[in-house]
């Protein structure tokens, strides 16, 4: 193409929010791992930082919302409104553009369900939040497979350090996870010990204590008078 016209706007529009979306999602999901131990970053209270992730994950909804209607209203190629909620519905690129559709909707329900976070218990919400994770992966490969633009040159190294920062965070999230659990575990055992010793024994308990000690070896009664 040798440049940016009416009947190509709608194509170079399309791609580029594609991008766009692409880094917003990984951004989220980069800050939702790297954040949720300590609730924090250096120099940013905690609300702050919540309100950051919230203000990127609707950012990154209203790009891929743009995307997608840019990509059905250019007439290049078919691709039904449809097929962006129904997976496997679009005649072109089926099984890549059926991806893109499973991560939206993923993404709809994680954004529903924290509308409606007040009216849910917290194990439903958090089920639901947990998607957040699935929709990355599933919208990378939309995103590489599903036309050209990310497969060949700056486009594919930007694609590929997504990948990259996305794998290195998961990995380290998994690791302090890790070590979260002796220590917990260690916690338990502290805490039971200190109940047990913290308790008064009782009569039988007692009685069977002050008997183990008078016929401890090397120790003699001493007769009542």
């Amino acid at each position: 193409m040798t440049g940016i016209n009416s009947s190509t706007a709608l194509w170079y529009a399309s791609r580029a929010t594609g991008v766009v979306s692409l880094l917003l999602l990984t951004a989220v999901l980069l800050l939702g791992l790297l954040v949720s131990r300590q609730g924090r970053l250096p120099g940013l209270p905690r609300f702050a930082v919540t309100g950051l992730h919230r203000n990127l994950s609707l950012l990154a909804v209203a790009f891929v919302a743009v995307h997608v209607i840019t990509a059905v209203v250019d007439g290049y190629v078919d691709i039904p409104l449809l097929s962006a909620v129904v997976p496997l519905a679009s005649p072109y690129e089926r099984l890549w553009m059926g991806l893109g559709a499973v991560s939206f909707d993923l993404m709809l329900a994680v954004i529903v369900t924290s509308l409606l976070r007040r009216h849910l218990s917290r194990r439903v919400w958090r089920t639901i939040h947990l998607l957040a994770y699935v929709s990355w992966p599933v919208a990378w490969f939309h995103s590489v497979f599903s036309g050209g633009d990310l497969r060949r040159g700056p486009l594919l190294l930007l694609a590929v350090a997504c990948a990259v920062a996305v794998i290195a965070a998961v990995a380290w999230r998994v690791a302090a996870a890790g070590k979260d659990v002796p220590r917990a575990e260690r916690v338990g055992l502290l805490l039971t010990a200190v109940q047990r010793r913290g308790t008064p024994p009782g009569p039988r308990e007692a009685g069977d204590r002050r008997a183990s000690r008078d016929e401890a070896p090397g120790r003699e009664r001493t007769p009542s008078r």
